[in-house]
């Protein structure tokens, strides 16, 4: 598993919004409303970021200090997921919390969204599962933070995403932590 500061060598642009001392997210307060741990690497890499939107494309959903229970809540509660269950739209993929179900932490503004497979039963064995906005399935044996360091540092190739993704040196942008 990829550490995070194995992602910022390939996303440079990220560091800047990277927290001194960590951002204090309760942990146990997300993970007791969401019902399972989450993979390491993401909880690394949501102590040090806050929510990042990268080459004004992908916006990849960590969760906000004081904001824990919502966010847990909104990935229990994915609506659209379960809209696409019961259109039987998703291959062999379940919603969370159903065993192995998916569970997102981004999506593109093009409709694309990001999830983990919660399955093997070790979150740290999670691969990620990619729904392309034209109705694909791609799935990855790969963490989040080797995911994401593997498409920016263009040794993961994504199919069906647009032609102009990843980019070459994309911007990042990171949002406040501020909860109003």
């Amino acid at each position: 598993m990829l550490r995070v500061e194995e992602l910022e060598a390939a996303l440079p642009a990220m560091t800047q919004w990277r927290a001194a001392a960590g951002r204090g997210v309760d942990w146990a307060a997300l993970e007791a409303t969401l019902g399972t741990a989450l993979p390491s690497d993401f909880r690394s890499l949501a102590e040090a970021y806050p929510i990042l939107v990268v080459g004004d494309f992908l916006s990849v959903f960590v969760p906000r200090p004081g904001a824990e229970v919502s966010w847990a809540s909104d990935a229990r509660d994915d609506e659209i997921l379960q809209d696409w269950y019961e259109m039987e739209d998703m291959e062999d993929y379940v919603p969370f919390p159903q065993p192995g179900g998916l569970i997102s932490w981004a999506t593109s503004n093009c409709g694309d969204v990001f999830y983990w497979k919660t399955s093997p039963a070790d979150p740290d064995a999670w691969p990620v599962v990619v729904r392309t906005d034209n109705g694909d399935w791609n799935e990855f044996p790969v963490g989040v933070v080797e995911f994401l360091a593997g498409v920016y540092g263009h040794t993961i190739d994504v199919p069906g995403m647009p032609g102009s993704f990843p980019g070459d040196s994309p911007q990042v942008l990171g949002l406040s932590d501020r909860i109003d």
